[in-house]
């Protein structure tokens, strides 16, 4: 495994000694020597470790955030796993043709692959046009029993040693397999996830979920094993090792919508790494009408109620340092209370950069008062992010009703909206208008928490609303 700096840190050095800095949130390490030596190279290219104790050494530094791996794609030598790509459909035979071609086109051996499409009591010629492409094609089972039984009705003829899951309105890149498969060399991952992309962009629709899409985990590779956090990895583009998918009893076959999310936290719980990285990419057929986007976010919104029941150790988790809380709290009452609350906010803001000033002068790091008050602010201003996208996504449709009952406080909702829209925009950069971008982005918001509130009722249990609070990130595994 190679390991990469990750961007925008950089090594400083102060009193002699160096340190590895990350401005976003403002993090310092100490390095000694060597370790000064191994990030140098991070730096200047992909690294791999030379022993046990530097990979052990970089790979702390990636769960610190500072480094990221870089996987070699994997050769197509015989030690290649067999490979077993199981695509469920219903009366989608125009895009699962399109999926089979795709798959046609892999980087992978051909006699280490077997494809396997179930048919879950098609109306259409699917089944036929799986014959066609010459995929095995078996019975769900029923009709309409959902993608989650389907998916298990093929695990149960697979013969690969790998399941790769992918959904019939999507296609894979050439390298989709070959990209993720090094991951499997560590025999404590069960399940890798790639890139999911989107693949029209006619609607302002598609051109919003292309940036927002539930399903795309973002440019960042993540690793979660132990811990109570909610990391998980979306069924459209999913790897899995048939022992471990066997292990736990694959999907939960009752759920037709989270099936994915609770497979991946039932490995998790059993001992077993799940991974996801920005490659192995696969295009998805994104819903492309405004109704049937929101219908899609309103199912997903169901599925929390389910999956607390299931699951009811993991929590929200919301990162609330003490003072930035303090400071946003300040900031919010001025104008309720008094604007003399704002010299105050901005005397606690400045207090809170002292004390961490010293935190650091303790450590042998000093850094200018400027620049840790400047590092304190983008602090401030991810929490009044988290903050707002967190009351939007849940109460979004709570507050607009008290906004009805009390007209003057429309102002609340419409600030979070354009705070939390506004950042996903920025750091999107959707090809859309603003204004365009914050419409959809706020339909979503309601679509998803009515479904959030329906699923709870209907499960009689509001769980999902419970949030931890942490002073800190805690790192995970």
């Amino acid at each position: 495994m190679n390991y990469r700096a990750v961007q925008g840190i950089e090594l400083v050095e102060r009193d002699g000694a160096t340190f590895l800095m990350a401005r976003t949130p403002l993090t310092l390490l100490r390095l000694n020597g060597p370790l000064v030596s191994l990030v140098r190279r991070a730096l200047a290219g992909p690294v791999a470790a030379a022993s046990d104790a530097e990979a052990r050494v970089l790979e702390q530094l990636t769960l610190k955030g500072f480094l990221a791996r870089v996987a070699e794609p994997a050769g197509l030598g015989a030690e290649l796993p067999t490979v077993s790509i199981v695509i469920p459909v219903l009366d989608r035979a125009g895009e699962l043709g399109r999926c089979l071609d795709s798959l046609s086109r892999l980087d992978y051996p051909g006699e280490k692959l077997q494809v396997i499409v179930v048919d879950d009591g098609s109306r259409d010629d699917s089944a036929a046009v799986a014959r066609r492409m010459g995929a095995l094609v078996v019975p769900s089972g029923g009709v309409r029993r959902g993608p989650a039984a389907a998916r298990n009705a093929g695990a149960a003829v697979a013969a690969g040693a790998i399941l790769a899951f992918i959904d019939s309105d999507c296609t894979a890149s050439a390298g989709w397999l070959a990209e993720l498969m090094p991951l499997f060399r560590d025999p404590k991952t069960a399940a890798v996830g790639g890139m999911v992309e989107g693949m029209c962009s006619a609607s302002p629709v598609d051109r919003y979920e292309a940036v927002m899409s539930s399903l795309s985990l973002g440019s960042r590779e993540r690793f979660g094993n132990t811990g109570d956090d909610t990391f998980y990895l979306p069924s459209c583009n999913l790897l899995v090792r048939r022992q471990a998918f066997l292990s736990v009893s694959g999907f939960e076959a009752s759920m037709h919508v989270g099936e994915d999310v609770d497979l991946t936290w039932r490995l998790r719980d059993a001992g077993w790494t799940i991974a996801y990285l920005p490659a192995g990419n696969i295009r998805h057929e994104h819903r492309s009408t405004l109704r049937s986007f929101m219908s899609r976010r309103f199912d997903y919104g169901t599925s929390e109620g389910t999956l607390q029941k299931l699951h009811p150790r993991r929590r929200k988790r919301f990162v609330l340092p003490p003072n930035l809380g303090a400071v946003l709290a300040l900031a919010l009452l001025a104008p309720l209370v008094g604007w003399w609350l704002l010299p105050a906010a901005c005397g606690v803001l400045a207090a809170d950069a002292a004390c961490y000033r010293v935190r650091l002068a303790r450590r042998g790091v000093r850094l200018g008062f400027r620049e840790l008050c400047a590092g304190r602010l983008r602090a401030l201003g991810g929490l009044c992010y988290y903050l707002s996208y967190h009351l939007i996504r849940y109460y979004a449709l709570a507050l607009c009703a008290l906004a009805l009952l009390l007209p003057a406080f429309w102002s609340v909702p419409v600030l979070l909206l354009l705070v939390a829209a506004g950042v996903d925009c920025r750091v999107k950069r959707p090809q859309l208008s603003f204004l365009r971008f914050a419409g959809i982005y706020c339909l979503e918001q309601l679509a998803y928490g009515a479904g959030v509130f329906w699923g709870c009722l209907r499960g009689r249990g509001f769980a999902s609303y419970r949030v931890v609070f942490m002073r800190r990130m805690e790192q995970t595994a």
